[in-house]
């Protein structure tokens, strides 16, 4: 029996990649070197693909690492010297901090309640915070801070780098780039990829600290610091053998997301979010977990169960369906159920009357 896989990650490939990955094959892609023009050019048009998709600025740099938890560290390594500040609100946005605890710096927070958003107007950022770390998208809970917040946020602290975590909602989330100084996602989420491969973006600010940091003999990296990220990246080359396969079919992906429409890919998934949350209050045993509709997250939908989440997970299962469960301390609490572009509107309406079907 061929299950549809409705976990927040990894999830249900994108209904083009089999076929991609057969010509990939076809094609030797596995094979390439890593230092040859064919791979130049499938790096190449793997950035070129995003930027047009997400809209990034020309003068930002797209770089692929192994994931977006290895960002994370990144990000500290070559933006940080001594102060970040993190908003929190689940595991994905505190593990971030976590990181920076790590390296003995000053991380400084704001902490709100899982299933809840910093309000960006209440923010009291200290000026000596180097960076302002946003989880545009908390995928343990299915929080989601309201994409006008960063303008707030960068209008009241120009001065400060802002990096954003769209792992779970690009390319979904119509972000302004221009308004944050690196964002960076992995590609078995919303981009139906297989896991592997982390997408980073940066501006030349993120740069130019991370050149004052080596100029105080800092270590930012061995070989993915950004110095040697750009060194490789202008000739679309990477420091170390990159995930090629990785990055073709991220490539053809978002030329695939792209043809379709981001506007389309856009109203469908407010649409199917639409059938899900429905669901859910209809429910007899189930209720969004996140109160403020306003907040709630359309990629990555959390509802609480007032039954065990195994029983609901193992129902589904039965007819072909896997959801996700909780996130830590939710495992048995929640179900979570991704609404991705792979995602059709259909299968969205059948897992939509199997939930409600479970009430019997």
């Amino acid at each position: 029996m061929r299950k549809f896989y409705f976990t927040p990650g990894p999830s249900q490939l994108y209904y083009t990649v089999e076929e991609h990955m057969k010509n990939a094959l076809k094609e030797n892609v596995p094979s390439i070197s890593h230092r040859s023009k064919d791979y130049e050019k499938i790096h190449q048009h793997a950035v070129e693909a995003i930027r047009s998709l997400l809209g990034i600025p020309d003068d930002y740099h797209i770089f692929f690492t192994s994931s977006a938890t290895e960002i994370w560290e990144r990000i500290i390594q070559n933006t940080v010297e001594a102060e970040s500040f993190h908003l929190i609100n689940g595991a994905f946005s505190r593990r971030f901090f976590e990181i920076a605890e790590n390296y003995k710096i000053n991380a400084m927070s704001r902490v709100v309640e899982e299933g809840k958003v910093v309000e960006a107007e209440a923010l009291l950022i200290p000026e000596t915070a180097e960076l302002i770390a946003i989880t545009q998208n908390e995928t343990s809970t299915g929080a989601s801070q309201p994409v006008q917040d960063i303008a707030k946020i960068r209008k009241a602290f120009p001065d400060q780098l802002i990096a954003l975590d769209v792992v779970s909602s690009a390319p979904y989330a119509d972000i302004d780039y221009s308004m944050v100084d690196t964002a960076y996602f992995s590609v078995q989420k919303c981009f139906g990829l297989p896991a592997g491969l982390g997408v980073w973006i940066v501006n030349n600010r993120c740069f130019q600290k991370a050149q004052k940091l080596m100029d105080k003999d800092r270590i930012i990296g061995s070989y993915h610091s950004l110095p040697s990220l750009l060194e490789k990246a202008v000739k679309n080359q990477t420091p170390e053998t990159p995930n090629v396969l990785g990055v073709y079919l991220l490539g053809k992906v978002a030329t695939d997301m792209a043809d379709k429409g981001i506007d389309q890919i856009r109203r469908e998934t407010d649409y199917k979010a639409a059938v899900l949350y429905q669901a859910f209050d209809q429910s007899e045993i189930l209720r969004p977990f996140v109160d403020n509709e306003a907040h709630r997250s359309k990629t990555t939908l959390v509802a609480d169960a007032s039954v065990s989440s195994k029983e609901i997970i193992s129902k589904l299962s039965e007819k072909a369906f896997v959801i996700g469960s909780g996130y830590g301390k939710f495992k048995d609490k929640h179900i979570r159920i991704a609404n991705f572009p792979t995602h059709s509107k259909e299968h969205i309406e059948i897992l939509a009357d199997k939930l409600l079907k479970i009430n019997n």
